[in-house]
């Protein structure tokens, strides 16, 4: 089976799971007796391998549930963090931000202001962010198509105005240097599995000021933010996969580019009116393809029944029958739209799996351009 859905979830890799295998009889870290403070030291540790990881401070390391509680945790708390009703955000933000922020406008009254993108999937216009908000959100990396987002400038500019802003890095923490301090962003949302650790965990890098007001409620867990036993196994499997991607990160950059620059030539090659999306710049991990008047359910089906694995996009909207948003904030036609076909690399593609597409492609294509006409 090759593999081509690294950006919705990539294996768990064996440091990871030794880890996790190691901790699983730790008890609950908020106990005051001994296996109590054992599990909240290893706990500690994990919290402190990940800030040094990501240049945060430990006490800035919250553990919650997944990127997508993560980035609502930061977008609703900063909002009612704040008397200002302003969000600003972008129209490609995943799911996760994206609907959080129309939930405000519905249910608190937020008043949300869009920053506008090219047709290459890049915000090119921050000057929404001149004006004080509540909370302003961007992403760093998209995750349907790749491209990587002007997050340094926008940070610059939503600090003069004193607005705080949350920074969706899913796609981009194991793939790419973070420094949260020195990038100077009030929060940042990541999502273990997506760098070989544990689906279940995400990370919330907060700020101690200004920081978002808590959203559940229950314990004192988690600086208030996220209350709950925090599972310790999964905490340090978190750790030590992202160590480990940390570690390999530059050259697994390059290989994963030389793989994704075979890819993409070959697919343009055996399919001429392809289009790839975005070019640059653009994750070392994704291609994102346009085959007009292709079905992209077909595209999926047929590639799965040749041994390929990919998407159309965000598996949170799979199965989904309507043009990706993100597509849409872009520009693109609906016929093309419809035939949007992701492929994204990680650790365990090879050689061998992208020739497998290249052989593939055009057959496949072909067929799901016959459904699309139906």
């Amino acid at each position: 089976m090759a593999y081509f859905d690294h950006a919705a979830t990539t294996p768990m890799r064996q440091c990871a799971i030794d880890a996790w295998v190691e901790y699983s009889a730790q008890l609950n870290p908020g106990g005051q007796y001994r296996s109590g403070r054992e599990a909240s030291a290893v706990l500690a540790q994990a919290r402190e391998d990940i800030a040094e990881a990501l240049g945060a401070d430990p006490v800035e390391v919250v553990f919650t549930g997944s990127g997508t509680e993560a980035n609502n945790i930061a977008v609703r708390g900063l909002f009612r963090a704040c008397a200002n009703e302003r969000i600003v955000a972008s129209p490609i933000e995943h799911p996760a931000v994206l609907e959080t922020v129309k939930s405000l406008a519905v249910t608190e009254g937020a008043k949300a202001q869009w920053l506008p993108v090219n047709t290459a999937g890049v915000v090119n216009d921050l000057g929404a962010l001149d004006a004080p908000a509540a909370v302003a959100a961007l992403m760093w990396a998209n995750n349907e198509t790749g491209a990587i987002q002007p997050v340094a400038q926008a940070v610059a500019r939503a600090a003069s105005a004193g607005t705080p802003l949350h920074v969706d890095a899913v796609q981009v923490v194991g793939k790419q240097p973070v420094d949260f301090h020195e990038l100077g962003m009030t929060t940042l949302a990541a999502s273990a599995h997506k760098f070989g650790g544990p689906r279940g965990m995400g990370i919330l890098l907060a700020r101690r000021s200004p920081a978002p007001a808590a959203t559940l409620t229950g314990g004192g867990q988690e600086r208030g933010l996220r209350p709950g036993t925090v599972d310790v196994a999964s905490a340090v499997a978190t750790a030590v996969a992202l160590r480990e991607a940390v570690a390999e990160m530059e050259s697994e950059r390059v290989r994963e580019a030389s793989l994704r620059d075979e890819l993409v030539r070959g697919v343009l090659a055996a399919v001429p009116d392809a289009r790839l999306t975005t070019t640059s710049p653009v994750l070392d991990s994704h291609a994102h393809f346009l085959f007009p008047g292709a079905n992209g359910d077909a595209l999926i089906m047929l590639l799965d029944a040749r041994g390929i694995e990919a998407s159309t996009g965000s598996a949170c909207a799979a199965g989904v029958n309507r043009a990706s948003h993100v597509l849409v904030a872009m520009g693109v036609p609906q016929v093309d739209a419809a035939g949007a076909l992701r492929l994204s690399l990680g650790r365990t593609t090879t050689a061998h799996d992208v020739e497998k597409v290249v052989r593939e492609i055009a057959d496949v294509v072909e067929r799901a351009r016959v459904a699309g006409a139906l």
